[in-house]
């Protein structure tokens, strides 16, 4: 399931300076066997403190009351030790080695645990879109980490074609697309040689 949320905004956002009330989040399938990662999230900042709320607020309801939440620092310049959400507080916490660093663990509290991909805020578009499909396929198993790589290996190889394409169109390989924007080809006309008739 992918799901762009919005939410109304409030005061809190406000005082955030999101560019956007949406949340933007993609979540798997609930499937036969656990995958790797149970989805995606793509959030507008680094500043946990102010992207988690919205983020706990909107799982809640779907997968129980979120009571904690650990990350690796490595991404995060700040880990809060708690963040307030609707009512209640999360408690945040961080393991360097033990954790991929492109994964947020969510745990509610006898319900269950959960782990998303966190699409770097900076992210084209583009490649958020796949990163989220990805880490949201139920079949899943692939980790962060490797999908992130992935997604600099497709990056790489998209930019590699398109300067090749560049360069084939700057040799003439492909005709302008607007003809009226092509140069005129000039017109040479040469006096021909008298040729004598006849023999």
């Amino acid at each position: 399931m992918t799901a762009t949320i919005s939410l109304p905004p409030t005061a809190e956002a406000d005082d955030r300076s999101f560019s956007s009330s949406s949340l933007r989040l993609s979540l798997a399938p609930a499937g036969p066997a656990p995958a790797l990662l149970d989805g995606a999230w793509w959030p507008r900042s680094r500043d946990l403190g102010a992207e988690l709320p919205s983020l706990a607020a909107v799982l809640d309801p779907l997968w129980g009351r979120i009571t904690r939440v650990t990350v690796n620092p490595t991404h995060w310049p700040v880990v809060p030790r708690k963040v307030p959400v609707a009512g209640h507080v999360v408690k945040v916490g961080w393991f360097l080695a033990e954790q991929d660093p492109h994964e947020l663990m969510l745990l509610s509290y006898r319900t269950g645990r959960w782990n998303l991909l966190v699409v770097p805020p900076q992210t084209a578009s583009v490649s958020a879109a796949w990163l989220m499909a990805a880490a949201s396929d139920p079949l899943g198993t692939s980790t962060a980490s490797r999908l992130m790589e992935e997604a600099a290996r497709l990056r790489t190889v998209d930019a590699a074609d398109r300067s090749v394409v560049e360069v084939w169109d700057s040799e003439g390989g492909h005709e302008a697309r607007d003809p009226a924007a092509r140069p005129p080809i000039p017109t040479v006309t040469a006096a021909m040689p008298h040729q004598p008739m006849g023999r």
